[in-house]
């Protein structure tokens, strides 16, 4: 089996949701059972990129049967060649006193993620009440001081955490994006290494809650009982995942083996609408493919 890494950039709010919630919030957002942060259940991507690939990739049904598996009336025939893991959180963007908007992350996160791609960069050793951030961060208050939601820390600008600055920039940002410079910078800049305890609070604390409500098209008033809350990941998100390709599972003319599978993936960025709540403006995002065992975005 090959794999390959993606990235998912969030372009506006995101709602991968579970169902109605139990708690304060009635339609919360998926989390990871052990960790509680955010993520995008695998399944959600297969299914959209399935539906991309046939409208604009054109890729013939063959390919698109041994990529992702027959339709749900065949469902039994064969398993699709590739396996979508879940899209873990990457960065979150939490409201700063300075530069606007910070992207978040933490050691735990950081080393996940260079375990999944290979990478052999060190982690920041961060202390408590400290927040790392990369050389001329834009994120200092007032001397070394930093100010997210209602926490005030500690910043300290190191090289560690200016080579992920770096690597995430470029990941996101690949050659021929355009204003890739620009955009580069401006993450560069505002990149932040949190303590492990705060990240985890602020996934809790900073997402996006919305309270909706449903108008009556006869009377254009609010409906009894039609109001209710939902929360959302904030656009500017970055999550990361993996998908496993493997030989085509299927038994005819078009066996494959992982290698000429891996080339029939889409290239370039691709724009998706992932989650729910499409039809008022949720969901779009950035999705970027890398060639396995490369790292580099097809």
């Amino acid at each position: 089996m090959q794999a390959c890494t993606y990235h998912i950039q969030a372009l506006t709010a995101l709602h991968i949701g579970t169902g109605r919630g139990v708690g304060v919030v009635d339609l919360p957002i998926a989390r990871a059972k052990a960790t509680n942060l955010p993520q995008i259940p695998g399944s959600a991507i297969k299914g959209v990129l399935r539906d991309e690939a046939a409208a604009q990739y054109n890729l013939n049904h063959s390919d698109i049967r041994t990529l992702f598996g027959p339709d749900s009336s065949d469902a039994d025939s064969h398993a699709g060649a590739l396996a979508f893991g879940d899209a873990h959180l990457l960065l979150l963007p939490v409201r700063s006193f300075a530069g606007t908007v910070a992207y978040a992350t933490c050691p735990f996160i950081l080393r996940r993620y260079a375990r999944d791609l290979g990478l052999d960069l060190a982690i920041p050793n961060v202390r408590e009440e400290t927040a790392y951030l990369p050389q001329s961060s834009l994120l200092h208050v007032e001397g070394d001081k930093v100010a997210l939601e209602d926490l005030d820390l500690n910043g300290v600008e190191d090289n560690t955490t200016t080579a992920w600055a770096q690597h995430l920039s470029q990941a996101l940002y690949p050659d021929g994006t355009p204003q890739a410079t620009e955009w580069r910078q401006s993450l560069t800049q505002r990149l932040i290494v949190l303590p492990d305890d705060i990240y985890s609070y602020l996934a809790d604390t900073a997402t996006e809650i919305r309270t909706r409500i449903r108008i009556n098209r006869d009377t254009r008033i609010v409906q009894d009982g039609a109001l209710w809350t939902e929360e959302n990941l904030p656009a500017e998100t970055v999550l990361w995942g993996i998908i496993g390709i493997s030989d085509a599972r299927n038994r005819d003319s078009n066996h494959k083996k992982a290698a000429e599978l891996s080339v029939l993936l889409p290239e370039g960025e691709i724009a998706l609408q992932l989650g729910g709540k499409h039809t008022v403006g949720r969901g779009f995002c950035r999705l970027l493919l890398a060639h396995p065992g490369t790292g580099e975005n097809v």
